[in-house]
């Protein structure tokens, strides 16, 4: 299999990555961004399904605040740019249901979703390494949240790259 046809570049492949590399990058810089999360923790209830949800949405959270920290700082938009980038390397590196002779939608919706909780956990428990108070304690724990993170919110880029025609 390789990535080049008679016709040049596969667009099979480039369509479910491209797709859900989209779907990432909205959800990181919308749901990330300070301005939703101030929305999601002054308008949400934390103790209820859709509050805890739109609450999780914001966890890739990237700010650019003065009064915090300078690794602090640094380790969020690491964690958020490390999203983007580990969740565009792994829906490339796993299109094996989306170019299967017989893929179905549902193959392709696990593979897209399976790629954003593993790029969740990396990005997490790598940019954790860099913090402050970076101990391998906190990293697996950070790993952990993560992956919670990308199960939950994973289904978004496993829908969006459907995009991929198998």
């Amino acid at each position: 299999m390789s990535l080049t046809s008679r016709s040049g570049f596969d667009r099979r492949r480039s369509t479910a990555t491209g797709t859900g590399t989209l779907a990432a990058l909205v959800l990181v810089a919308v749901c990330g961004s300070p301005a939703y999360g101030r929305w999601a923790g002054e308008n949400t209830d934390p103790n209820s399904a859709s509050g805890w949800f739109l609450r999780l949405l914001a966890w890739p959270s990237w700010r650019f605040d003065s009064g915090r920290p300078v690794e602090t700082l640094f380790t969020d938009g690491l964690r958020a740019l490390l999203l983007v980038v580990l969740a565009a390397t792994l829906l490339y590196l796993l299109p094996g249901p989306q170019t299967a002779p017989a893929a179905g939608l549902v193959s392709q919706l696990f593979s897209g979703w399976g790629a954003y909780v593993f790029a969740a956990g990396f990005a997490a428990l790598f940019s954790s390494l860099f913090g402050a108070d970076s101990s391998l304690f906190t990293a697996v724990q950070a790993a952990g949240t993560g992956a919670a993170y990308g199960f939950f919110a994973g289904w978004i880029v496993g829908v969006a790259s459907l995009g991929g025609r198998a």
